[in-house]
């Protein structure tokens, strides 16, 4: 009689997620007491995390086990070589060697340079993260397509579980609201930049095109400009920019850094030429925010009459549009054949300058959107209130795993890196670390990842 489906066939294994999930679920069921939840959500939250964490746990017991038969049947026509065992052990594992070492050198730093950071908590904390790198690269292994959301997920789960445990609060409805807050701010101005990566290109005017249309709608505003036609104008010109960055950067293959920075330069100089006229404050423009708007974006939010941020649901709403869009349209099938192979694009007539220039309008457009609601968060307008997502954008795509080099990669990837850097933000902040030093660790966290993604080989090299 065949086994279950997803039971693997070791006793051991079997036994051990178990184990592991009655841990976990013991951990959880006292931490939802601590929080003051009810009994019955308790016990609910229990059950259904059970069930979901002994169906993940047996599903990778099964690819382990039979990434294990096929690396059986290999080894036994490999004989072996005592004298190349530790080259053997080097260039198996070089990347994950070095992230442990940097990882090693980062910790070493902050316990020199910072005196409340020499605990035994945050000593703990640095074991189970290098534990956990491990975990990742060698069962990331097992994995050959969704390789980079499986190392994604599984630094996600091992930062919340070490803030949660480290940080007074951090679980909190406030704190996890807040969290979720900023994610879609982020994940928002990340649409466009994940549609242009997935092409091979890159867009660096998105923080200036931000910082724009936040003064800029502002602005037109107080003119005495509707709100809501100031917002479509401002949209509208966003994609505009967007049309001139694809048409030049298309045009001039190879330079869309240099092209869209430019571009963002000299949108963000116009504005504020313009924005200036008859005032003293260069870069801020002051005003009142609409009430709609600021309610859209705020952390006291309603929705539909509940307590609950609507620019979250917002980004759920254009997260599922995107995740599906990319997967199951013509429009996403086609990013896909652009970036993975343009040559073979082509000879199918699909259009390369029409879906570019398209994916930088996109990126245009959500990047005045993100904008327009960073200026209901706020309720002032100022320039420089992009200048975080320059590198934010980027970094968010490449730890989802995104390739830059185009044709692989997706918006759900995206939204997993976006989550990842936001919670490892506030577990930073909570730490007590300056910007300075968050800076500093999301630097290092994208090398080792980069370098993690880079071991799979580029899409057109399969075609």
């Amino acid at each position: 009689m065949a086994a279950p489906v997803n039971i693997p066939r070791s006793p051991f294994l079997i036994w051990l997620n178990i184990t592991i999930t009655v841990v976990v679920a013991g951990i959880g069921f006292i931490m939802g007491f601590v929080q003051g939840l009810e009994v019955q959500l308790v016990i609910l939250y229990t059950i259904i995390s059970s069930i979901a964490l002994l169906w993940g746990l047996n599903y990778l017991a099964l690819i382990f086990e039979a990434h294990r038969d096929q690396l059986g049947e290999t080894e036994k026509e490999v004989v072996h070589d005592p004298a190349v065992g530790p080259v053997h052990l080097w260039r198996g594992n070089r990347v994950l060697i070095l992230a442990i070492a940097g990882l090693l050198i980062l910790y070493l730093v902050l316990v020199a340079t910072i005196s409340e950071f020499r605990t035994i908590s945050n000593l703990i904390t640095f074991l189970i993260l290098e534990a956990i790198l491990v975990f990742a690269f060698k069962v990331s292994k097992a994995f050959v397509y969704n390789r980079s959301a499986f190392t994604g997920l599984t630094i996600l789960v091992a930062i919340i579980v070490i803030s949660s445990f480290t940080i007074e609060g951090f679980v909190s409805g406030v704190n996890i609201k807040s969290i979720l807050v900023f994610a879609a701010f982020l994940g928002i101005a990340c649409v466009g930049q994940t549609l242009v990566a997935l092409l091979g290109g890159l867009d660096l005017s998105i923080p200036f095109l931000i910082g724009s249309s936040n003064i800029g709608l502002l602005y037109l505003i107080e003119l005495g400009v509707p709100s809501w036609l100031a917002v479509i104008i401002v949209i509208v010109i966003g994609g505009a920019i967007g049309f001139l960055n694809g048409i030049l950067s298309y045009k001039v293959q190879g330079q869309a850094l240099v092209l869209t920075l430019g571009m963002g330069f000299a949108v963000s100089g116009s504005t504020q030429i313009l924005t200036s006229i008859g005032s003293v404050f260069k870069g801020n423009v002051f005003g009142t925010v609409p009430d709609w708007l600021r309610n859209l974006a705020a952390m006291n939010g309603e929705t539909f009459g509940l307590s609950f941020p609507p620019i979250i649901v917002i980004w759920g709403a254009i997260s599922v549009v995107m995740i599906v869009g990319l997967r199951r349209t013509a429009y996403g099938r086609y990013i896909y054949a652009l970036g993975g192979n343009r040559k073979p694009a082509r000879l199918q007539n699909i259009s390369e300058f029409r879906y570019w220039t398209l994916a930088y309008i996109i990126s245009g457009v959500f990047s005045t959107v993100t904008g327009a609601l960073l200026l209901g968060w706020s309720g002032g307008g100022f320039i420089g209130v992009g200048e975080p997502y320059l590198f934010m954008t980027l970094a968010a795509v490449v730890i989802g795993g995104t390739s830059l080099l185009g044709g692989y990669g997706g918006y759900g990837f995206t939204v997993i890196g976006v989550l990842v850097l936001q919670v490892l933000t506030s577990f930073l902040i909570g730490i007590g670390l300056e910007y300075e030093w968050q800076k500093f660790i999301f630097g290092l966290l994208i090398v080792p990842m980069v370098a993690l993604y880079g071991r799979l080989p580029h899409i057109r090299t399969q075609i």
